[in-house]
Formats: C-alpha cells, structure tokens, sequence
C-alpha cells in the first residue's frame, strides 16, 4: 500500500516550445523529475536526476528528510541519461528498469553496477506501464495514494503543455504513439508527474486542439 509521495526535484526543458522557443537549440541545462514513493515497507526513488551525488543526497534530504540508504529500490523510466544519472548514491538500493531499458543503460555501463531487469509489478501497489512513442521501451509508473490514480509518466509527459496539447518532444521516435499513450495516461490518471515539471491534476487540464 502507497503511503506517501513526494516530488524531490521538479524537472525543466532544454527548449519548450510552449514558451515560444525554437526545438533546434538548447537553451539550457535539461533536468527530470524526480519522484519517491514510500508504502508500508519500501521507499522507491523514481528517475534519480543530479549529477552531483552530494546535490542528489541533499535534495532528498530537503524534500523528505530521508537519505540515499533509506531508498530502498530506484527506478528509470527510460534509458536517456537525464533519467539515470543521479543513480549512484544510491548503493544500498536495488536498481531496476524493465527489460530492454535496463539492457540499454547497461550496453554502455556507466555506473559502478548494473541495472536488474525487472517485470511490471515493482512493490504492492506500484506497476510499471507500457509508455511507447519518446522511446519504444519506456514505462512510466502506475500508482493509487489517497484515493488517486498517479502516474510518474517520465517522458511519456513531458510538461503539463505538451499534455494538453497531446504532443511528443521533438526527440520522440514516434509521434503518433506519443500522442496516443498520453491520451491514454489521461483516462487512467487523476494526478499526473511528467518528466520535465511539477505533477497536474488531470481533471484541471483540458485538452488544447492548437
């Protein structure tokens, strides 16, 4: 059973063409979302995001008073870096991603150890989901906490805009299936957490047609 979750850092894009800004050079440094979910007797790190180790620990420390050895499993969305880099404090910690997510983070191996490949279910009451189109293997996460359905959507959402609008960042490998899995993130969801902004209320987003 979920107790509790808490965004531990809130991502940002590169460019965002919601704010008016061309998807033909970055603008900025890009971060994910970073997300903890904690049950009865687990503590789950979604999409660990900082470089620096010693930022990552202080980050979780700020937002939960938890630190890196209370974790007890980490979980990447996907295999872009941005998703994964900030993994390595995270040592007493299973680390985990499914299937071939898993395998193409450890084609290049840059970590000290790595990933396990694991099946959709990851604790009681948290599944990973089939998120198709921004790449071919992503899985977002499936939970219920307080009554609402949350996904931690990783780049299946990238921002709060590009889900009203139904659309896939520029380096989406499908746009019609990006398209397609945030629509049906939006029937499944109450609260959504994307990959690059603070978790929305699906019910307070409506769909843009332009």
């Amino acid at each position: 059973m979920i107790t509790r979750w808490d965004v531990i850092t809130i991502g940002n894009l590169s460019r965002n063409r919601y704010w008016g800004e061309t998807d033909g050079r970055a603008l900025r440094d890009a971060w994910c979302t970073c997300t903890v979910i904690r049950g009865d007797d687990f503590c789950l790190l979604v999409d660990p995001s900082l470089k620096d180790p010693e930022a990552m620990a202080r980050e979780l420390g700020r937002r939960t008073g938890l630190t890196p050895e209370a974790v007890d499993a980490v979980f990447v969305t996907h295999h872009h870096p941005d998703h994964h880099w900030g993994i390595e404090p995270f040592t007493k910690a299973e680390w985990w991603a499914v299937g071939e997510v898993a395998d193409l983070i450890n084609e290049d191996l840059p970590y000290v150890r790595p990933l396990d490949a694991t099946e959709g279910h990851l604790f009681e009451g948290a599944d990973a989901i089939h998120t198709p189109g921004h790449t071919m293997e992503h899985h977002s996460l499936l939970f219920e906490c307080d009554g609402q359905k949350v996904v931690i959507a990783g780049d299946a959402v990238m921002t709060r805009d590009f889900f009203a609008h139904r659309k896939g960042y520029f380096n989406s490998v499908d746009f019609d299936l990006a398209a397609q899995t945030i629509e049906r993130i939006a029937t499944i969801a109450h609260v959504v957490v994307p990959g690059h902004d603070n978790y929305f209320s699906v019910k307070l987003t409506p769909f843009a047609e332009a």
